[in-house]
């Protein structure tokens, strides 16, 4: 019996038609594999989640070499679609790491995903291979730097403008919406500077009093500009992915199989700098939610999955929904963090149903029908819905 195997016994799987073949690692035909280059970031950012145990900053140094990676992709992930993403910290103070998977894995598809502020120190091939950039950022230039540091926002900025016609495919910005007081025309100047803009609910008690209500009143104008017009497709990416499960749910079971989109119980591997692999990045502190170990060479199922104790299967958003984020299902409900419950995830729940029944208002079927048959080839298939969590 291997160590992993003494960790995580399989539990036996039996029915009255006999043995039932356990879960593979992988569901379905393609994985993401996130790597995490190094835990070390140049900004400190008020919120960020890899502070949580300590883990920001723990790693600096990779824990495998290309060989071992190229190794564990042999043994694991042969024969499915692989898009990775470079993450981190900030995944450009390790460029090295980037630049030999690149090499070494010609014909998968990559994202970055960055804080933006060392983007102009990226060579022009590597921008070039790029399918996508996610740069991270909170909105206008008050609030970012208030979480990020003077002159971040401008930075980066500048930075988005200088490669935007260099990279290979798109931009897309990432807001984490942690102010109540960010406004319709902070994200909608950063839907037209950038090709996408996607953004979360942030996952910390910046919801108290009536920080909800305020996100309502910006949602509502965010909503009411996506369905508009039927000429262009405003690019806010979790309208877009809500409008299109609502549309057509069989597509979150067919690219989900039904579970979470963010992936983390399907098909979502981070592997840390040290070589150990967890579903989901904010939860890199929990070892019982290790699911693989790259030098190793093993990989198991996903732990965090759907639970009895979870509220989702009664919710009038399931059908589009699909859970959402299921870290923040499984610490209020199977973790029984009341706390977390009340001041997170119960307010989060909250805004996705508003969003749901503001797109209703807007009888979303009726705008699909007039838009023109490549807008509505993006609103299905958009390639950034893969390197996203379509859900904020």
């Amino acid at each position: 019996m291997t160590a992993q195997d003494m960790l995580f016994p399989a539990a036996p799987a039996t029915s009255h038609a006999g043995p039932v073949p356990a879960r593979p690692p992988v569901v379905g035909g393609r994985v993401e594999l996130q790597l995490l280059t190094t835990l070390k970031c140049n900004l400190k950012c008020t919120y960020c989640s890899l502070g949580v145990g300590e883990v920001l900053g723990s790693q600096t140094e990779l824990g495998y070499d290309i060989e071992q990676l190229a190794a564990f992709v042999d043994r694991h992930l042969s024969g499915k679609e692989v898009y990775v993403t470079f993450y981190g910290g900030e995944p450009t103070l390790n460029k090295r790491l980037m630049f030999d998977v690149m090499k070494r894995f010609p014909a998968f598809r990559y994202q970055l995903q960055t804080n933006g502020t060392l983007l102009h120190r990226m060579p022009q091939w590597v921008l070039a291979r790029l399918s996508n950039v996610l740069v991270s950022i909170d909105g206008g230039e008050e609030i970012t730097d208030a979480y990020r540091g003077r002159g971040i926002w401008s930075s980066v900025m500048r930075n988005v403008r200088n490669i935007r016609d260099r990279v290979g495919g798109t931009l897309t910005a990432r807001v984490t919406w942690s102010n109540p007081q960010t406004s319709f025309e902070e994200l909608d100047g950063l839907a037209e500077s950038f090709d996408y803009l996607y953004w979360q609910f942030v996952a910390d008690e910046m919801y108290q009093g009536d920080s909800v209500e305020r996100r309502k009143l910006v949602l509502v104008q965010l909503i009411d500009k996506f369905f508009s017009r039927s000429d262009v497709l405003y690019p806010l990416v979790p309208l877009m992915g809500i409008v299109r499960n609502k549309l057509l749910p069989n597509r979150a079971l067919e690219l989900y199989a039904g579970q979470t989109q963010c992936r983390v119980s399907t098909h979502l591997l981070n592997v840390m700098p040290n070589g150990q692999i967890f579903p989901c990045p904010d939860m890199m502190y929990v070892p019982a939610m290790q699911m693989g170990e790259i030098q190793g060479n093993w990989l198991r199922a996903s732990p965090l999955q759907p639970h009895a104790d979870m509220p989702c299967e009664g919710c009038e958003a399931l059908p589009w929904c699909r859970r959402n984020c299921m870290k923040n299902l499984h610490l209020a409900y199977v973790n029984k963090d009341e706390r977390y419950r009340r001041n997170v995830v119960e307010p989060i729940c909250e805004l996705l149903r508003f969003i749901g029944r503001e797109i209703d208002r807007h009888d979303p079927r009726a705008w699909f029908a007039r838009l023109p048959l490549p807008l509505r080839q993006r609103l299905l298939d958009a390639e950034v819905y893969e390197y996203v969590e379509i859900m904020p």
